[in-house]
């Protein structure tokens, strides 16, 4: 299909100034099947991996049938994770940006309900949220969906994964039968088969091809001697590679935990990303690794799912993915945007096998590689180029990302190119700083003061 440009689907001008502001011309294949059903009104089933353009397609059909001066939740999207949550919300606030008066919310688990509950009395039209969290609030009554004109889940497979069935089916029992129901998912299972055929009318089905190929992602497999030189294998691509940003898959949690420590233990700036992180811990990972504080994140398939993980330079699996679908998903997490990413996965003799059925579900023909010349063991291991402070002020102290560039940056401060990104959390904010400004940074925060107000500060 040839490019097509946005200005072809009657979209209100706000919306279509808010794409060229966005630097958005032309659609990704998934939009361009996607929008005009859905514009049109129709439920639409996509399926597109993370990536694809999916959040856009559903974010301008919701917001183009959105009547501002109508203060009632007209869509509801739900997400798996608060992470992609998060995202998505933003991308819809980017994509309302010439919009007047749009107020999207998001509702997930990990933070107290109660200033939840306080902005729900406000009012708003777009609520964006985690299944558990939504049907809290319609259990407590301070949801109302009753107007509900559009109901978007989004990675599908990934709710049916997590468990989420029953706070799916007390959505759809809460929202009008007269609505427009957009599904997106990478995977279509059974479950979710199942769901399209309760509560969707006639949906387009939409389905576009893996948005990587072989240019863009090289794909290596390094044949193992023996289970004991799986960690070392690890170690000399790393020392050899040095990248900036890259996932090592485990298949378990324990496997995560136990390779983080041993690559922390080599020298390595790396994190451990699974189930059993409690909230904070989970958002100060992902926070570290993003603003480049940590260069080597290790996570299994379900922690790493529908994380907004963007320009990894490589993607190792140190154990064999369970099946393609989850090998495809990991690898197609590096070269995006044009760029070149590079796949490797580590494999014993005793695992010949499914690299052989790796081959005939993938279509692929693999060559096993040698690793690099065992002498790079004696390099150092290279560290992450920032460091994250985090500051025991957030949104609701009014603390707001130039008060944190401003207090770095004053009298005798570091300079601006050594301050990274800045998140700002409800009762924390973090931000990375070049490592060798960390020491100044911290000394200027702790002597500093933010909004007139001295705050705890500490490195991370």
């Amino acid at each position: 299909m040839s490019q097509m440009s946005f200005s072809t689907l009657g979209l209100q001008p706000a919306l279509l100034e808010s794409l060229s502001s966005l630097g958005y011309e032309t659609m990704t294949p998934i939009q361009a099947q996607s929008l005009p059903p859905i514009l049109a009104g129709q439920d639409v089933i996509g399926q597109g991996r993370t990536g694809s353009g999916k959040t856009a397609a559903f974010g301008l059909g919701l917001l183009n049938r959105l009547n501002a001066e109508r203060f009632q939740v007209q869509a509801l999207v739900l997400c798996p994770t608060r992470e992609l949550a998060d995202q998505v919300a933003r991308e819809i606030r980017r994509l309302a940006r010439a919009t007047a008066n749009v107020k999207v919310l998001t509702l997930c688990g990990g933070t107290p309900i109660g200033p939840q509950i306080g902005s729900l009395e406000h009012g708003a039209h777009i609520i964006v949220g985690t299944p558990g969290r939504i049907e809290d609030h319609l259990r407590k009554r301070t949801l109302d969906l009753g107007r509900l004109e559009t109901l978007v889940l989004d990675e599908a497979d990934r709710m049916f994964d997590m468990g989420f069935e029953s706070a799916l089916e007390a959505v759809f029992g809460s929202v009008p039968g007269k609505r427009q129901n957009l599904l997106f998912s990478a995977t279509f299972p059974d479950a979710i088969q199942a769901v399209a055929e309760r509560h969707m009318h006639n949906p387009v089905r939409v389905q576009v091809e893996e948005s990587h190929d072989d240019s863009s992602i090289r794909q290596h497999f390094i044949r193992l001697p023996d289970e004991q030189q799986r960690m070392t294998a690890l170690r000399l691509l790393l020392l050899q590679l040095r990248p900036a940003s890259a996932v090592v898959f485990c298949n378990t949690k324990r496997d995560t935990r136990d390779l983080a420590d041993e690559l922390c233990r080599h020298g390595f700036d790396a994190l451990a990303l699974h189930g059993d992180l409690d909230q904070k811990e989970r958002d100060q990972t992902l926070v570290r690794f993003a603003n480049q504080s940590a260069s080597i994140l290790v996570a299994t398939d379900v922690a790493a799912r529908g994380l907004d993980i963007d320009a990894l330079d490589a993607v190792f699996n140190y154990h064999i993915a369970r099946d393609s679908d989850a090998h495809t998903h990991r690898i197609g997490r590096t070269g995006r945007a044009g760029e070149q990413g590079n796949a490797y996965t580590l494999y014993t003799g005793k695992e010949s096998h499914k690299v052989v059925r790796l081959e005939a579900e993938l279509d692929l023909s693999i060559e096993p590689e040698s690793l690099p010349p065992s002498e790079r063991l004696e390099e150092r291991a290279y560290k992450a180029p920032m460091v994250t402070l985090q500051i025991d002020g957030g949104r609701k102290q009014k603390v707001r990302p130039g008060d944190v560039l401003g207090a770095l940056t004053g009298d005798n401060g570091i300079a601006g190119n050594q301050v990274g990104r800045i998140d700002i959390a409800e009762n924390w904010a973090y931000v990375a700083v070049a490592r060798e400004a960390a020491k100044p940074a911290l000394q200027k925060l702790r002597d500093g003061k933010l909004k007139g107000r001295s705050f705890r500060v500490r490195a991370i």
